[in-house]
């Protein structure tokens, strides 16, 4: 989706300034702060997720420093990349799943 077609759109921006953690990083500019994506959903492509990160001396990712997913302007960057988290739990499913093993879930869940 390029920027002409979600930039200035409510969808593209949420801003909980009543959060207890609100902002949750640093930043320079309060209101442009995005808490659409509070949870990084790029956070599972490890060090492929473009943000800054480390990993703390347990092996846990650390994007504390991160502000990525918080700035406006990123919308875009962010869901274009939903499409690499989908293909990751794809090709993580294959490789867990048994032979033969039914993935289909139970009706109604």
């Amino acid at each position: 989706m390029n920027s002409e077609n979600w930039s200035g759109k409510a969808f593209a921006f949420f801003s909980n300034k009543r959060c207890e953690a609100f902002p949750c990083h640093e930043v320079n500019n309060a209101e442009d702060f995005n808490c659409l994506f509070c949870y990084c959903p790029l956070y599972a492509l490890d060090d492929k997720c473009g943000g800054y990160f480390s990993y703390l001396d347990n092996g846990t990712k650390d994007c504390s420093q991160c502000a990525m997913p918080h700035k406006k302007e990123n919308y875009g960057l962010i869901t274009r990349r939903l499409v690499d988290v989908c293909r990751m739990m794809q090709t993580r499913r294959k490789t867990v799943q048994s032979p033969g093993e039914n993935t289909a879930s139970p009706e109604g869940h």
